[in-house]
This record gives structure tokens, sequence and C-alpha cells, in this order.
């Protein structure tokens, strides 16, 4: 089992790639609390030349709420990330989560089927992607 789903485009930018994931995870009912930009950190904190690479926290707040409050240390599993990053040659690559396999350890059902329903939505979002590359 995968840990992740994922798409790769050859023709947009990075930029592009990015912003068409926003609204893509916005469609899905997912908002973005946290956005962690690597290329600036690692060159602000250890002056290291990083390709460009983005983690996007993304949640859907009703699901995560319900999560929350049956589970309450779930917390440390959420949000669910998604990636985007510029490969050497060009392409750029959108990889979400698969919060089945983050929430394996959870022996809680109403987690697994909340787990099950924000896998669906971000297979969506990259299947979005996909068809719209």
């Amino acid at each position: 089992m995968s840990y992740y789903f994922s798409t790769v485009f050859k023709d947009k930018s990075f930029e592009e790639v990015l912003k068409s994931v926003k609204e893509s995870l916005a469609k899905e009912g997912f908002g973005i609390p946290s956005e962690v930009n690597m290329k600036e950190t690692f060159k602000m904190k250890l002056d290291v030349d990083f390709k460009k690479y983005v983690i996007l926290g993304a949640c859907n707040p009703s699901s995560a709420l319900t999560a929350v409050q049956s589970e309450k240390n779930l917390g440390v599993l959420l949000p669910c990330s998604v990636v985007v990053q510029e490969h050497d040659n060009g392409e750029v690559e959108v990889a979400a989560v698969d919060p089945i396999a983050s929430m394996m350890a959870v022996k809680n059902n109403t987690v697994q089927s909340i787990a099950i329903e924000i896998a669906r939505k971000l297979e969506n979002v990259i299947e979005d992607l996909s068809l719209n590359k």
C-alpha cells in the first residue's frame, strides 16, 4: 500500500500548479491552515539551496472536528499534507497523503470511516488535477 496519491505536470510552472492545487482542494471542501515553503526555510535556517517544495496542510473542518472529538489526540496526524515540488527536469509533482495509510494505527471506527472519506476527496483532487494538465 502506498502512503500517497500523486500526479506529475510536464508543461506547467510550479506557481501555476500550486494555484491549481489550492483551487482543487477548495472544491473538495478543504481549507489550508498551514503552508510551509521548504525552499525558503532551508535557505533561511541552513543556508542550503533547495528545489521549490511547498507543503500544504489541507483540512476539511467538519471531518477534522468529528475525528478529534472521537479520538482526543488525533491532532498529531492532522492536517493532511499535500506536497508540490519541482524536479530537476522541470516537472512539477503533486503528492497527497493517503489518510487510510496514515491512520492505520488508530483503532477507532469513526476515524477509519473519516479516513476513507478524506482519501476519496484527496483522490478526487489528484484526479481533477490530472484531467486539467
